[in-house]
């Protein structure tokens, strides 16, 4: 009998300690999970304040994905995520249109390219491009658009204005755009 006692022991304080873990790491989530939001939509919206520096306020559609940019109450353009394959993996791109379906800026919120080459799609230089281009001339330069490509990253090139074009003309066919 005492030996199944001692046995006993290290079950018992086992479950006591994965009882308090659980418990601590759920008292931990429940106090941070809403300074966690906080901080999200904080970025959120400073990311969305760069491409539209009038931004009040805005409202996010779980379902379409679509941030709506407004100010005074009324909509001054939209804003959507949006992903592309890069040379050197996943390109995540913060989009922004205007009401009349133009593109109001890109910017590049991760990215894996190559330092020097691909990465380059992060600099103005690229970025400011984008801005005012309606959906026909989201193109590389090439390919009969307004978008000069990155000397030696043209994969990384084209990933950014494809995504990007791609997502105008759905915008521009839904009734984005004009």
């Amino acid at each position: 009998m005492a030996k199944q006692r001692g046995s006993l022991y290290p079950i018992v304080f086992l479950t006591v300690v994965v009882f308090l873990s659980v418990v601590s790491l759920t008292l931990m989530d429940q106090m941070t999970r809403e300074k966690i939001l906080i901080a999200q939509q904080s970025e959120i919206q400073e990311m969305l304040s760069t491409l539209f520096p009038n931004l009040e306020t805005f409202q996010y559609d779980e379902d379409s994905g679509l941030y709506t940019i407004l100010a005074n109450t009324a909509t001054i353009g939209q804003a959507q995520m949006l992903q592309a394959g890069g040379y050197g993996g996943a390109i995540d791109i913060l989009l922004g249109i205007e009401p009349d379906g133009r593109v109001r800026g890109i910017r590049i919120i991760s990215q894996q390219e190559t330092p020097g080459l691909g990465a380059k799609i992060i600099e103005s230089q690229f970025l400011d491009q984008f801005a005012g281009l309606s959906v026909n001339e989201i193109a590389l330069n090439r390919d009969g658009g307004s978008v000069d490509a990155i000397t030696g990253a043209t994969i990384s090139s084209r990933a950014v204005v494809e995504a990007v074009a791609e997502t105008v003309r759905d915008s521009f066919e839904q009734g984005g755009g004009e």
